[in-house]
């Protein structure tokens, strides 16, 4: 029996808990590789005061790729088809400018363009406030060539106590997207009491 794999791509943008609570639910079940960028590295010591040695032992079943091995297979076609979905979470709004122009600087740049060649699902959680034109436009190209773009932008008709419910919605609603069962967050239900 196989697992299904899927990429967590972790970019240097502020929120950078999105990319940890998706390796802490998803290795459970799935076959998890990850990149985490240079600047992730620093924003992740700063944020959630954890190291790639803290991720490493945290996350025993992840395989963690370094972003400057292009030789990785995740750069490749013909092993990227046997994923069910790449995650950026969260994507900096300068991994979303390479890759919509086509740029290859890292393994993450690559494996966003290998996933759109390949029509495998990428998924980019944009972490910016306010968007200039630059970042829209970059949204549209990545949308017109297949990408799926979500916004960090947590709802509250599910009435959140805390931060981590925030957080948790956020992910869930990646999540649905994969589709991948969970219960992060209290679902819609309508005027339902």
């Amino acid at each position: 029996f196989m697992k299904d794999r899927i990429a967590v791509l972790i970019t240097g943008a502020s929120g950078s808990i999105y990319g940890y609570r998706a390796l802490e639910m998803l290795s459970v079940n799935y076959d998890v590789h990850s990149v985490i960028s240079s600047s992730a590295r620093v924003v992740m010591r700063h944020e959630l005061g954890v190291e790639l040695k803290d991720l490493r032992e945290r996350f025993p079943k992840v395989t963690f790729h370094n972003e400057k091995d292009l030789t990785s297979p995740l750069a490749s076609g013909s092993y990227l088809t046997g994923t069910k979905a790449v995650l950026v979470m969260p994507c900096s709004t300068s991994t979303l400018g390479s890759v919509a122009c086509g740029v290859n600087i890292t393994l993450i740049h690559r494996v966003c363009e290998v996933a759109l060649k390949e029509r495998v699902k990428l998924i980019m959680l944009v972490r910016e406030m306010p968007y200039s034109r630059i970042h829209l436009e970059n949204m549209l190209r990545l949308t017109d060539a297949g990408a799926i773009i979500v916004p960090a932008s947590p709802a509250f008709y599910h009435r959140p106590r805390s931060v981590e419910d925030m957080i948790d919605f956020v992910v869930g609603k990646v999540f649905d997207l994969i589709p991948v069962s969970h219960e992060l967050y209290n679902r819609w239900r309508g005027g339902e009491k």
